[in-house]
This record gives C-alpha cells, sequence and structure tokens, in this order.
C-alpha cells in the first residue's frame, strides 16, 4: 500500500467533508450536555436534577435499535444516506430552538421531553454521518479522517459552550437558542453539496438480514471471546472522562465563574488546545498505528482529569480555569480521536450504519447511565473527591488495551 504525504493525506475533499460531519455531529450533544445544564443552573434548577438530566441521552445508547431500519430503508430523496442525514438535521433546527420557549422552571417536563426529543434526532443523524464516513475513508485514511472528525466535534462545543453564555449576558435565552440552533445549516449545507458515498455492497433486501447479518459478521469477523473483550474496552475506555465533564458547566458556575469568563476564558483555552490537538492528533495519527495512539492518548486523557481536582482547591481562577479547560479538551479530544478510529477499524463497512451505532452506543452508556449519578455524588464527595473518583474509574479501560490493542502489534495493525 502506498504511504500518502502528510499534503496529500490532509488536502482532500474526503477530510474536509470529515471535518464538516464532525461539526454537525457534535453541536447537538454540546447544547444537551453543555448549553442545557447551564441554562437550568442559570435558572435555580438543582444539582441532582440536573444529573438525572443526563438520562436524556439514552437515545445515544439504544440507537443500534433503530439503525437496521435506517440501514434498510431510503427516503424517496437525495439517496440512501443524504435523505435520512437532511430529516435529522432539519428535525435539530426545529427542536433546539424549540428551547427558548420553555420556562423551565415553570415546566421542567417540557425541558425534558424536547430534550429527549433532540437526543434522538441526534443519535439517528449520528448513525448516518458514522455509516457515511465509513463508506467514504479508505482504511489507510481512518486514522487521519477520524481525527479530524473528532477535533471538529469537540470545536463544535465552542458555540453552546462559549457563543450562547456569551450571547446570554446580552440578551434572551429563546434569542440564544434560536441563534444555536441555527449552526444546524452547516450541516444542511453540507448535505445538499455533497454526493452519495461509495458503498461496498448493496443495502441489506429485509430488516432481519440489516438486524442479524452486523451482529453475525462482526462475531464472526473476531472471534466470541474477542469479541466480548472489544465490547467491554468500547464500555470502559471513556468511562472517567464522561463522568468527569458531565456536570462541567454547572462546577464553573459553583466556583463563582460568571457565564462570560465561561464563554471567554474556558472556551478559549479550549479552542487553542483543539487547533494543537488537531495538528498533533492528525499527525500521530498518519505516523503511529491506532493501537498506539490508544495508549499515548489515553494516558493523556486520565492526565487531563487532575486539571479539575486541582482547579476545585484553587477555585476561582482564571488562569487555572484556562489551564484545566485547556489540557482537559487536548487530551480527551486526542484519546477520543484515537478511541473511534478503532471503532472505525472494527467496523465492516457492509454494515456500517449498524456496527458502528452498535459500538458508539456502548460507548455512550456510562455518559448516560453513569452522569445520571454524578450530581448525588459530588454532593456526598465534593468537586476535588468526585474528579479522583474518575480518574479510577479510567483506569480499567486502559488495561483493557493489553488485550484488544496491545502496543507490540501496533506494526502489524497500522
Amino acid at each position: 500500500m502506498a504511504t500518502l504525504s502528510v499534503k496529500e493525506a490532509i488536502l482532500n475533499r474526503r477530510m474536509l467533508i470529515c471535518i464538516f460531519m464532525g461539526f454537525t455531529s457534535g453541536l447537538p450533544l454540546f447544547i444537551l450536555y453543555q448549553l442545557v445544564p447551564g441554562w437550568l443552573r442559570s435558572e435555580g434548577v438543582s444539582l441532582a436534577e440536573i444529573g438525572l438530566f443526563s438520562l436524556i441521552g439514552i437515545p445515544y445508547v439504544w440507537k443500534f435499535l433503530w439503525s437496521p431500519f435506517i440501514d434498510r430503508y431510503s427516503l424517496p430523496f437525495l439517496g440512501r444516506r443524504r435523505g435520512w442525514m437532511l430529516l435529522t438535521q432539519v428535525a435539530l433546527l426545529g427542536s433546539i430552538a424549540g428551547f427558548g420557549f420553555i420556562d423551565p422552571v415553570l415546566s421542567i417536563w417540557s425541558v425534558a421531553y424536547l430534550a429527549a426529543a433532540v437526543a434522538f434526532f441526534s443519535a439517528s443523524q449520528d448513525v448516518v454521518l458514522d455509516a457515511y464516513r465509513r463508506e467514504l475513508l479508505p482504511d489507510q485514511e481512518l486514522g487521519l479522517g477520524n481525527s479530524l472528525h473528532v477535533q471538529a466535534y469537540r470545536l463544535s462545543g465552542l458555540v453552546p459552550g462559549s457563543l450562547a453564555f456569551i450571547l446570554s449576558d446580552y440578551m434572551q435565552w429563546q434569542s440564544v437558542f434560536i441563534i444555536v440552533a441555527a449552526f444546524m445549516l452547516v450541516g444542511i449545507a453540507l448535505t445538499l453539496s455533497i454526493n452519495e458515498a461509495r458503498c461496498e455492497s448493496n443495502a441489506p433486501k429485509t430488516i432481519r438480514e440489516a438486524v442479524v447479518l452486523p451482529f453475525q459478521d462482526f462475531i464472526n469477523r473476531r472471534g466470541k471471546r474477542r469479541a466480548i473483550e472489544i465490547l467491554v474496552f468500547l464500555f470502559l475506555y471513556k468511562l472517567g472522562d464522561s463522568m468527569a465533564t458531565a456536570l462541567q458547566t454547572p462546577f464553573f458556575i459553583d466556583l463563582g465563574f460568571s457565564n462570560t469568563e465561561i464563554g471567554v476564558v474556558a472556551k478559549t483555552a479550549s479552542l487553542v488546545a483543539m487547533t494543537i490537538g488537531l495538528a498533533v492528533g492528525g499527525l500521530v495519527m498518519l505516523k503511529l498505528s491506532i493501537n498506539r495512539a490508544l495508549w499515548l492518548f489515553g494516558v493523556v486523557q486520565i492526565v487531563s482529569i487532575f486539571g479539575f481536582a486541582a482547579l476545585a482547591e484553587i477555585g476561582h481562577n482564571s488562569y487555572a480555569l484556562a489551564f484545566a479547560m485547556g489540557f482537559e479538551y487536548l487530551g480527551v479530544g486526542l484519546g477520543t480521536a484515537a478511541f473511534i478510529a478503532f471503532i472505525a477499524k472494527e467496523t465492516n463497512p457492509t454494515f456500517a450504519a449498524t456496527q458502528f451505532a452498535l459500538f458508539t452506543a456502548l460507548a455512550a452508556l456510562p455518559r448516560t447511565f453513569a452522569n445520571a449519578t454524578t450530581g448525588f455524588i459530588v454532593e456526598q464527595l465534593g468537586w476535588t473527591g468526585f474528579y479522583f473518583l474518575c480518574v479510577a474509574l479510567a483506569v480499567p479501560g486502559m488495561l483493557m488495551l493489553f488485550r484488544v490493542a496491545p502496543w507490540q502489534e501496533a506494526k502489524e495493525l497500522k
């Protein structure tokens, strides 16, 4: 296989598509996990109730249940993948804007119902985007393409996590949510401007084929024991940092930071870290195997959680906030890039939608169910103790690397 130069690998249309897809995929999730909790906290909703809002992420866990339907059927416009992309993106545009028309104090259940709808549309969009990306990228570009996708995914968090909070100090929340929702137009424009990706096989001919064959393929290719080990790894690798970032915005508010400080200081540091991560992650994924990237970035990912523990002890300090956020975005972003590339490698393009949905759903399990308890844990342990617990929970996922992605086999899997 010919080795691509850095310029050839990065400067092609496929990488550009990965970047814009990453942005439109990440925006709804960061709205749910950064903007909505911060909005609720600023309106006086308790930490325990905000923590329970993590349960709205259930569609991200169960999306593999309806992914065969998306794999099997095509809408009567734009093609097999692009039709579903457009439908979910238009639905997200409308439902995100809807938050601005609800008073969370008077109608917390209305917020919950709308958040569940956003999560469902977002998870469905991810099913299609992940499948499209797997069909689009040749194997030698999986590492770099998914690295760019993840960095753009996290870059989208600056809209609900920075811009929205700055705007909230100068305008009503209704206007803020409408402006944030308008960024879904990026995804809509992308969908209308690209062509269908080349797929290695035709769509499943029946729902039974769409449901059964992806699972059979995965077990047959990897063997039952290794398949189980991979699934356990997918659950554990992101457990610690998922919990650490679950109540990030309420944490900053509790330390006394204003919405503008959160928007400017924290997110500017995040932008710098993501720019570095984009360059470092892309180059590392070009030169190293996915296995070795999982080891290296996993260590950085764990160490970055200590930054939040230090911030909890330091308190209201803009420099400490910038350092903690910058290091977290660098560490977790790089770890996620390697993790998603690993998932793509384990996925058969023939069954991309359902297998990708199953694997990413497992990764979302801790973010959904474990994070629902984070508010109660913080109230019992305090913020510092909570972050040390997150570090401890990140260790088992690293230990699983000995089984599923050993360092010494890296060159064989490159």
